[in-house]
């Protein structure tokens, strides 16, 4: 596959987590990367099974997902273009989680162990490797903070905000309007929350002049309302993180 397709992306992604020398993301770029389509809601990760390769998303959404015995599901990360898919189980014998995709997606594949080498080799890699993973365990953090003590206005507000700075950074966004891709069942898995109750804050939100709706694009009306009605602070996404 033509390195092109997605080596800008990568660079763009790793310089956000830490400074890499340009001779340790060529070695990064020579390994065996395969480009791969999937289609909607389809596993790329399954629970229990051996990891076997490391993707990185250059068009389209995933989520982390667990699953109770009785099949109910908890939407506890959602991935977004530029996101590595499979750094959490780099050293792991088995998956403890299942990735799904939330829209038609476009991948960039490598083996897992040649990355495991790779980082090993070299330690620039590897710094910008463990930073990544480091910065999805802050955000897992905050997503815990958020479902255990938010109520449900602010819970969903912060959910937005999230999704308006990280987009923002890939340039995925607009000034203030970007696309939702997720349905209120799938907001609800990732919040605690049924999808009758999404649907009314999703109004009230819209009824308090801090967003409005047009199909899954989601328009932020008043920003700073928005932020203080989410108790939202960007600091937990480590955005700035590689700025020295």
């Amino acid at each position: 596959m033509p390195k092109s397709a997605f080596s800008d992306q990568l660079a763009r992604k790793l310089a956000t987590r830490a400074l890499v020398d340009p001779g340790d993301l060529s070695a990064l770029m020579a390994l065996s990367w395969k480009q791969r389509s999937i289609p909607i809601a389809h596993y790329i990760v399954r629970e229990g099974l051996p990891p076997q390769r490391c993707g990185f998303i250059m068009e389209g959404y995933a989520y982390r997902q667990k699953l109770t015995l009785d099949g109910q599901r908890e939407i506890v990360a959602v991935l977004v273009p530029g996101d590595l898919i499979d750094l959490q189980n780099l050293y792991f014998t088995q998956s403890d989680h299942d990735v799904v995709s939330l829209t038609p997606l476009t991948m960039a594949e490598v083996p897992i162990v040649e990355l495991r080498e790779l980082a090993a080799a070299l330690p620039g890699i590897a710094a910008a490797l463990w930073t990544d993973t480091l910065i999805e365990a802050s955000i897992y953090r905050e997503w815990l903070l958020n479902i255990g003590r938010r109520p449900a206005k602010a819970r969903l507000a912060h959910m937005l905000c999230e999704f308006h700075a990280r987009l923002r950074a890939i340039d995925r966004a607009g000034e203030m309007e970007y696309e939702l891709p997720m349905t209120q069942e799938q907001l609800g898995d990732a919040m605690g929350l049924t999808p009758v109750h999404v649907n009314r804050v999703l109004k009230m939100l819209e009824a308090d002049g801090l967003i409005g709706r047009n199909k899954r694009q989601i328009k932020v009306t008043d920003w700073a309302r928005l932020r203080t009605a989410a108790d939202f602070n960007e600091r937990y996404l480590h955005l700035d993180q590689a700025v020295p």
